[in-house]
C-alpha cells in the first residue's frame, strides 16, 4: 500500500477553554457521502490536560475545508471519584439500532503506575448528540483476563454480531515503557455486553516495542486488514503506523513494511506518526492520522493512491 500525505486537517489553537490543545484519535463519521461532508471526532484537552470529546465537520470536496468547529464537549470528563474523571478519549462511534454509540476511554490517573484506562459508551438519537453515558461504570473494565488496563477500541457489525478489537496490558510499572500493551478481542451480540477471548491478537515483533494501540479493522472482499499505532523499534522509538492482514479477522499476520506511510522529513509529523483510521469515501480509501506528540499538532489525511 502507499499513501499520500493530503493535508494537516485541524488543530487546536486555545479555540475554548476546554479545547486549548490536541485533536487526538481522530474519528470519521460521513454526514453527506455525495457533497463529501465528513465529522471527524475528536479528543482535545484543557489547560490541565483534561480530555474531552469534540469534532469538526469537513468538507472533502473543497480541500478539506473546516465548516463547523462543535461549540461544546460532546463527551466531558466524569465527576470526581468516576472511571473517567481525569478525561475521556474518544476511539469509535457507529450507528447501532437508530442510534449512535460512541466508545471512549476513561482515564484515571494513578500513583504506583502512570493510569488506567477503562473502555465507556456513550449514546445519542442523532450524530448531533447529546451522547449520554450509557452507565456509570466501564462496559469493558479490568477483569482476570484484563486485570491493568483496557483501552482504544475498534467495533464494526460483522456477520449478525459485533466484533471488537481492543488493547490490553500485559504488564505495567511506573514507566510507559513497562506496560506491554497489545491487541485483544472479543464480541457481542449488543454493543454492550462483550465476550473476550483472552488471546493476543496483534503480538510484538520488534525488538525493544512495548506498546501496540487504536486497532483499526476494514473489511474488504478478499479479507480484512487492521491499522494500528506500534512503539518502539529498531528504527526509532517513537510512534509509527503499522498494518497486518487476516482471512478471518482472528488470526492475523503483521506487515508493518506494508502500511505505506511515515513520518514527514520535517513539521508537524515529522517525529512521530499514530492514531489511525481508515475509510471509505466516494470509492476512495482515506486514512486519518495524528503526528508530532499525540495529537498537539493536530490530525492529517492521507488518500490511497
Amino acid at each position: 500500500m502507499n499513501w499520500k500525505k493530503l493535508k494537516r486537517v485541524f488543530c487546536p489553537d486555545d479555540n475554548y477553554d476546554w479545547m486549548k490543545t490536541h485533536a487526538s484519535n481522530p474519528v470519521p463519521y460521513i454526514i453527506d457521502e455525495e457533497k463529501g461532508i465528513v465529522r471527524i471526532f475528536f479528543s482535545c484537552r484543557n489547560i490541565n490536560n483534561r480530555s474531552s470529546v469534540a469534532f469538526v465537520d469537513v468538507d472533502f470536496n473543497d480541500d478539506f475545508k473546516i465548516l463547523r468547529i462543535a461549540d461544546e464537549p460532546v463527551l466531558k470528563a466524569g465527576d470526581p471519584g468516576y472511571f473517567d474523571d481525569d478525561g475521556v478519549s474518544v476511539s469509535w462511534v457507529i450507528p447501532v439500532n437508530g442510534k449512535f454509540y460512541l466508545y471512549y476511554l476513561g482515564w484515571n490517573l494513578r500513583v504506583n503506575v502512570p493510569w488506567l484506562n477503562t473502555i465507556g459508551l456513550a449514546i445519542s438519537d442523532t450524530i448531533d448528540g447529546p451522547f449520554e453515558k450509557y452507565q456509570k461504570v466501564p462496559i469493558l473494565d479490568r477483569s482476570n483476563e484484563d486485570p491493568f488496563t483496557v483501552s482504544y477500541p475498534c467495533v464494526i457489525f460483522d456477520n449478525g454480531i459485533y466484533r471488537m478489537w481492543y488493547g490490553s496490558n500485559l504488564g505495567w510499572g511506573k514507566e510507559q515503557d513497562q506496560m506491554a500493551h497489545v491487541i485483544k478481542y472479543a464480541e457481542s451480540k449488543d454493543g454492550i455486553n462483550w465476550n473476550r477471548t483472552n488471546e493476543v491478537h496483534i503480538p510484538f515483533v520488534h525488538k525493544g516495542e512495548y506498546a501496540l494501540s487504536k486497532p483499526c479493522v476494514v473489511k474488504f472482499p478478499d479479507g480484512y486488514k487492521m491499522w494500528y499505532s506500534y512503539r518502539a523499534s529498531e528504527q526509532s522509538d517513537r510512534y509509527r503506523i503499522g498494518m497486518a492482514v487476516s482471512d478471518d479477522g482472528y488470526k492475523w499476520i503483521r506487515k508493518d513494511n506494508e502500511a505505506g506511510i511515515d513520518v514527514s522529513e520535517e513539521g508537524w509529523d515529522s517525529l512521530s506518526i499514530e492514531y489511525p483510521n481508515v475509510f471509505r469515501l466516494n470509492n476512495k480509501l482515506y486514512l486519518l492520522y495524528n503526528g508530532n506528540e499525540y495529537g498537539k499538532t493536530g490530525f492529517g489525511i492521507a488518500q490511497l493512491i
